[in-house]
């Protein structure tokens, strides 16, 4: 894991952490900065599904209920990965949620949360749980924001629960496969992943490695960066140490 650590200090401007947790050990792997706060952009997705998988096991909400007036996100790929569902104006909570995640649909977020009872009863709920966590209905807000290690806390509860639990958390789980965010050299099923960035962060949370065969589960975050349109170095560095990440996993 050293390795790893060791390629994002490389990253000299800005600030940088990750924190990994090994499933096969049940224990935190390694961290660098992991009580830094980062915006968490498009992330937040995966907020707002915990918070209403926690709803449904609650029996406050059920996973069939119909979320009315759905409206998609034209910026985002949900009429390639979900060209079916284009013309519809109402879907079932689980399919909602699960595209909100795959497609990194804010309008589906907002429809989401607004069928919920709004944005204060999720920060509410989210906090009760992991206090550093706010969101927010704008992704890029910078009140949108995040302690690492407690959005490590946060995956490692919808991975444990899905084996557990696996018909509750299962539209997460869905959104996580799906969406796209792959990195060369890692093969699309063995990163399970949820991606957001803005033009100086740079955040991912997910699961790395077969999902049933001990992967690991991290946290990574990037703060301060260069402007990432225009400078790709912080990038380069991130996606080597995830790959470093990944072969690190297959030694295991």
């Amino acid at each position: 894991m050293s390795k790893v650590i060791d390629k994002l200090e490389e990253i000299d401007i800005g600030e940088v952490g990750i924190k990994i947790y090994s499933t096969k050990e049940q224990s935190q792997k390694t961290s660098l900065n992991s009580e830094l706060i980062v915006p968490l952009a498009s992330v937040s997705k995966v907020v707002i599904a915990f918070c209403v998988a926690k709803w449904v096991d609650e029996e406050f909400i059920k996973w069939d209920d119909l979320v009315e007036e759905v409206s998609f996100d034209p910026k985002e790929d949900s009429n390639e990965l979900y060209p079916h569902l284009q013309k519809r104006n109402s879907l079932p909570l689980r399919e909602a949620v699960e595209v909100m995640i795959a497609c990194h649909d804010s309008c589906v977020a907002k429809c989401v949360v607004n069928f919920c009872g709004g944005w204060e009863k999720l920060n509410k709920s989210i906090q009760s749980y992991y206090p550093t966590i706010n969101v927010t209905e704008n992704p890029r807000d910078i009140e949108n924001k995040a302690q690492l290690n407690q959005m490590l806390e946060l995956m490692i509860h919808i991975f444990q629960g899905y084996k557990t639990q696996p018909l509750l958390w299962t539209p997460i789980i869905n959104g996580l496969v799906r969406q796209k965010g792959d990195i060369k050299q890692i093969p699309t099923h063995h990163l399970n992943h949820m991606t957001g960035g803005l033009k100086n962060i740079v955040v991912d949370i997910g699961i790395i490695g077969d999902f049933n065969e001990n992967p690991y589960i991290f946290a990574l975050g990037a703060i301060n960066l260069p402007d990432r349109f225009n400078n790709q170095d912080a990038d380069n560095k991130i996606i080597e140490a995830m790959n470093l990440l990944y072969a690190e996993y297959l030694r295991q």
